[in-house]
């Protein structure tokens, strides 16, 4: 199945072409799913001495990989003081460096063989949508004492200077994170991969996972099959009937995107910031200038539905335009949605979930650093060089209630909408 229609899919550096699994294989390690955690982690093992096949049900970077905001940044979908509460300092350092290392990882990777087709912008501006006194300011002081974090904390006047809406009050600039083109990377990724021999397999469903003495059999929809030692599951939302455990745990949330049409002088007169940008609020806007400036790529809105809504381009605008009206009547060029896997306790479950088949996934709220972080690690674990994927045991696959669990997932969120609005209306 061919990338959907995004602004990604439009300016990709090239099409992968690599064939569907028609024969059998045996190989070190078998990685399922071919996004980013997958990529990485096929990488890494291959620097690790395993030889690995990569199976991807349809092109490299289908998924949310290849379709989200492109933010690459420190940290999880969870706050680090949250985690901080939940399991003491050092733990929560121990997962914050973590996260650091994805970030640099990916930063080092588009400057020397990922290169080609970026156009990086360094920052992250997170802002909030209600005046908070002090609080944010406190929170930014014990990030950078306690975690050596990058942040900065900005008063109202020094956000509205940068982003021209009275809708936005104080802010949190990090200066280690960036943006980047997710699609072009997953694609240098794969290309890097099959440079260092990894076979890489598209268009290639995984059906089935059979378990013998010492070792897995994966059979494929289109004809062929993997022997492995070990199996690395990384599939995120799209992986069906392959193992109930992970996929039960694993919630599907779509998000949207847009870009709009060219207009360099008009985005100059609300945005004069090139960084990433978002929102504090549950379900939260995220956004960032492309092209030079000359186009907006704004990403917002979360919904349990894997339908795409009708009229995607114009809830997107209206967003725009309630935050930025002097930015009425812009036009969008492209609009699409992503669906990412989450899971309820909001961090990436990486474990052995019986002994031989490893998972690495569930990364969605924050993506691009966390899959490059846990895609380094599971690798470590797999190839047995490092014990660190025990920091995240805490996070384990738990059930996520089905078709009811979305249910209370879409209440929850409307939930957190109302009260983001009484944040604001009060």
């Amino acid at each position: 199945m061919p990338h959907i229609d995004s602004y990604y899919a439009s300016t990709q550096i090239a099409e992968t072409n690599y064939t569907p699994l028609t024969i059998d294989t045996d190989v070190d390690v078998c990685v399922v799913g071919g996004g980013l955690a997958g990529l990485t982690a096929a990488r890494e093992l291959l620097k690790h001495g395993k030889s690995v096949a990569l199976l991807e049900g349809n092109k490299i970077g289908w998924g949310a990989s290849g379709r989200n905001g492109g933010f690459v940044s420190d940290g999880y979908a969870e706050g680090v003081l949250n985690l901080e509460k939940k399991l003491g300092v050092d733990h929560a350092k121990a997962l914050f460096d973590i996260s650091r290392e994805g970030t640099q990882y990916v930063r080092e990777n588009i400057g020397g063989f990922a290169k080609t087709g970026q156009d990086p912008r360094n920052n992250w501006l997170s802002v909030v949508r209600h005046d908070v006194g002090d609080g944010l300011q406190k929170d930014v002081e014990r990030l950078t004492s306690v975690y050596d974090a990058s942040y900065e904390y900005w008063e109202t006047d020094k956000v509205r200077e940068h982003l021209k809406s009275t809708r936005y009050f104080q802010g949190l600039l990090d200066r280690s994170a960036f943006h980047i083109h997710p699609l072009n990377y997953c694609i240098a990724l794969a290309n890097d991969i099959s440079a260092q021999g990894g076979q890489i397999y598209e268009n290639t469903h995984a059906r089935a996972l059979n378990k013998h003495a010492n070792k897995f059999t994966i059979e494929t929809a289109s004809g062929g099959t993997v022997t492995a030692g070990k199996v690395v599951l990384c599939g995120s939302a799209y992986m069906h009937d392959l193992y109930p455990r992970i996929e039960g745990a694993v919630l599907p949330v779509a998000t949207y995107v847009v870009t709009t049409k060219k207009m360099k002088s008009r985005l100059a007169e609300a945005i004069s910031f090139e960084g990433c940008i978002s929102d504090n609020r549950r379900a939260g806007d995220y956004y960032r200038l492309i092209e030079g400036g000359d186009r907006l790529l704004w990403g917002g809105r979360i919904t349990t539905q894997k339908s795409e809504p009708h009229a995607l381009s114009d809830l997107l605008r209206a967003d725009i335009e309630a935050i930025y009206p002097q930015l009425q009547g812009m036009e969008i060029e492209k609009a699409w949605s992503g669906l990412m896997g989450y899971c309820v306790h909001k961090m990436p479950v990486l474990a052995e979930l019986e002994p031989g088949i490893w998972t690495a996934t569930a990364t969605g709220g924050h993506g691009l650093n966390t899959t490059a972080a846990i895609g380094i690690v599971v690798a470590e674990a797999v190839a047995e060089k490092s014990d660190r994927y025990r920091h995240f045991a805490p996070f384990t696959a738990r059930w996520a209630g089905g078709p009811i669990g979305r249910l209370a997932t879409q209440c929850a969120y409307w939930g957190m909408q109302l009260q983001d609005w009484w944040d604001e209306r009060r």
